[in-house]
């Protein structure tokens, strides 16, 4: 009996060591779990950026193109007739008619293009200013308009001035100028101009 007890017994030493295993088994799973749970997650670095880039601008509408008349001659002798030919203008024919009066002025100061029509005003004429008031549309021109042609060239030019100044608005008032001073005579034969001049009062008053 007293062998047989002997035999179950466990040695202390064992039991020590065995305790001892586990306690750093446990230890260590411990230590590794805390360590991962300190781990931040990895996050994939951007790529370095070269420049800054803008938003893209929005593109401004072209401008729509509109149409002025510009007024020249057609005939020969005392009986011309006054032909009406299209200039084109980027400005608004409504917001800004002196801008788009100044594109037709351009066009009949620089001459026809076309060899059917003509002109009388003379070469090298230019326009120093253009107005659109309320009172009718100045036009002032160089001291070149008056030289040379008889009476017949004279009305032509008249004419194509008030003709074209009118473009927008047929019944508009024209007041032409030479040199900032109201023209009241125009050439050695004295043709004589009651302003402000009308489409109507040049049909009125002179024959082409």
């Amino acid at each position: 009996m007293v062998k047989q007890q002997q035999n179950r017994r466990i040695p202390v030493s064992g039991l020590v060591a065995g305790i001892a295993a586990v306690a750093v088994t446990a230890g260590g799973g411990a230590a590794w779990w805390h360590w991962q749970s300190n781990q931040k997650p990895t996050r994939p670095i951007a790529p370095p950026i070269s420049g800054i880039q803008e938003a893209p601008k929005p593109q401004t509408p072209p401008v729509a193109q509109q149409q002025v008349e510009v007024f020249w001659l057609k005939g020969s002798g005392v009986r011309q007739q006054l032909i009406a030919t299209t200039a084109t203008t980027t400005a608004d024919i409504k917001k800004q008619p002196t801008a788009a009066l100044k594109t037709a002025f351009d066009n009949l100061l620089s001459g026809p293009k076309d060899g059917s029509v003509s002109t009388t005003i003379p070469q090298g004429t230019t326009l120093r200013e253009l107005k659109v008031e309320k009172d009718g549309i100045h036009v002032n021109l160089s001291e070149d308009f008056t030289a040379g042609g008889g009476s017949t060239a004279m009305t032509g030019r008249v004419a194509q001035v008030i003709y074209t100044a009118t473009s927008l608005d047929p019944n508009a008032k024209v007041w032409i100028e030479v040199e900032g001073e109201p023209l009241e005579v125009l050439g050695g034969e004295g043709l004589e101009l009651e302003q402000p001049l009308t489409r109507q009062s040049l049909g009125e008053n002179f024959t082409l």
